[in-house]
Parts: C-alpha cells; sequence; structure tokens
C-alpha cells in the first residue's frame, strides 16, 4: 500500500503564489509516476501534472506555465508551484501515485487540500 499526504493549500489573493507538498510512503519502490489532480465543485477531476519516475512532465494545457510539478526523490515528496493563480483555480488538489502492474495501472489517492483563491 501507499500513503500519500498532502499539505500546503489554503486561500490566496488572485495573482499570488502557493507550493503543494505531497509525501509518500509505504510501499513506494516500484511506483511509475506522481502527479496531481483537482476538482472543482460539480466538475470532473482533471489532471493538473505528472511527473514520472524518469522525470518527464506532462502538464494539462490550462496549465500554460504558471505551474510547475518536483520532486525530492530523498524525501519521497512531490511538489506543485502555483503561480499567477486565478479563481478558477478554486478546487481540491489531489495527489496520485501510479504503477503499472500485470492487471494495468495502480492508483493511489490522498486526501486532497483545498485550494481557494478569492480576493
Amino acid at each position: 500500500q501507499v500513503q500519500l499526504v498532502e499539505s500546503g493549500g489554503g486561500l490566496v489573493q488572485p495573482g499570488g503564489s502557493l507550493r503543494l507538498s505531497c509525501a509518500a510512503s509505504g510501499t513506494i519502490s516500484n511506483l511509475n509516476a506522481m502527479g496531481w489532480y483537482r476538482q472543482a465543485p460539480g466538475k470532473r477531476r482533471e489532471l493538473v501534472a505528472q511527473i514520472t519516475n524518469g522525470g518527464t512532465t506532462t502538464y494539462a494545457e490550462w496549465v500554460k506555465g504558471r505551474f510547475t510539478i518536483s520532486k525530492d526523490n530523498a524525501k519521497n515528496t512531490v511538489y506543485l508551484q502555483m503561480n499567477s493563480l486565478k479563481p478558477e483555480d478554486t478546487a481540491v488538489y489531489l495527489c496520485v501515485a501510479k504503477r503499472t502492474t500485470n492487471l494495468g495501472i495502480r492508483e493511489y489517492w490522498g486526501q486532497g487540500t483545498q485550494v481557494t483563491v478569492s480576493s
């Protein structure tokens, strides 16, 4: 099993910045990727960014250079630096860890951290 604990969410004004952290523990040695999704009220969960073991990153098109995903392998932690935040970025941000198995991709999810962008 994999346990994920997110932190760093909160209330920020439009144009501000936040850095989210996701610390992984448990059986993490063979994870293939980690990433961030978000879900706003009444909307579907959507990918924000993902980083593979090899360091390859993927971003949602709407991120448009505002967010940066990174990882610290020594700390088993993934970060999401969010700049130029907009009110439409308000959502619960969830960390995910992915492992490829012979039955497909298994996903582990954190509890999420609330990000609210408002003046």
